[in-house]
């Protein structure tokens, strides 16, 4: 019993760092634009599709280190072509609803684009690295890299938007857009750099987590529902939230997964989020806003 709770826990917080580091790259745009880019799950896979790519370097070489640059720094361009045609027939203040379409549109080209190079299949990705050893079990390193990752983009993010004079203005475009762009500050530029800092979230959590997750061109979608499922659990906007509850949400499917079968793992996760949202609407790390009328 002890060791399927160690298996369960180790395999889940590898998930559940995934899902965070999701989450968290959803915030990043979120904050800045009131949006949901629904495309971020795609470029997870994208980032996935880089480490295939990177792979006969491994673990901790310097091939593999700057394979994560290379996928970090091709998301965040790719998305700041996103970004600049997701925001541009919107107003400051979004009321319009066209980046539904544009969001869901760059998810389902990313896909087909996936279907034409790698056909139905999924892409396999093979460590050079073994897998740990831990009281008698083997497991996957990106389960142990993984974890590692989203804690030191939390801690980067943190200090960025508390520390530098882009993440201050950020964090007043997720206050009040209109009241940011009265003071001066370029908001359509600030956006387009929130996509920008997200990609790079994204994309390296995408290229370390190369190994265990699905690339495949239906992948993208269901990472970002999981990735979403976090951010609400955690209040939308709120890094926290997202990076505590990743975890927890991980184990949890985890523990479905192994109990009841794999198919059970996303039901599992919409039961969680229907009920924090039954008794705390605002995410269990969020905050009450006032609406306006």
């Amino acid at each position: 019993m002890f060791d399927e709770l160690v298996f369960i826990s180790k395999r889940g917080l590898g998930l559940g760092a995934i899902l965070a580091l999701t989450a968290i790259s959803l915030n990043v745009i979120y904050q800045a634009t009131h949006i949901l880019n629904f495309a971020q799950g795609g470029m997870l896979v994208l980032g996935g599709l880089i480490g295939v790519y990177f792979s006969a370097g491994g673990y901790g070489s310097p091939i593999w280190f700057l394979g994560m640059g290379v996928a970090g720094v091709a998301m965040a361009a790719l998305m700041m072509v996103q970004g600049a045609i997701t925001l541009w027939p919107l107003s400051h203040s979004t009321e319009q609803q066209s980046w539904l379409i544009t969001t869901l549109s760059v998810s389902i080209i990313i896909s087909a684009l996936l279907l034409l190079t790698l056909g139905p299949w999924s892409a396999e990705f093979k460590s050079r690295v073994p897998s740990f050893q831990m009281m008698g079990m083997f497991t996957p390193i990106p389960y142990l890299v993984l974890p590692v990752v989203a804690l030191a983009w939390f801690v980067a993010l943190r200090l960025f938007f508390r520390k530098s004079l882009q993440g201050l203005a950020l964090s007043a475009l997720s206050q009040d857009l209109d009241a940011a762009a009265a003071a001066g500050l370029r908001v359509r530029r600030l956006q387009i750099a929130a996509f920008a800092v997200s990609g790079l979230v994204v994309g390296t959590a995408g290229y370390a987590a190369a190994p265990i997750i699905s690339i495949s061109p239906d992948a993208g979608i269901r990472y970002v529902i999981s990735g979403f499922v976090v951010a609400v659990i955690g209040g939308m906007g709120n890094m926290t939230g997202a990076v505590i509850c990743g975890p927890v949400v991980g184990i949890v499917a985890m523990i479905a997964t192994y109990r009841l079968g794999g198919q059970y793992e996303g039901f599992v996760s919409l039961i969680i989020l229907t009920l924090i949202l039954l008794l705390r609407p605002s995410g269990l790390f969020g905050t009450h806003t006032a609406r306006r009328f």
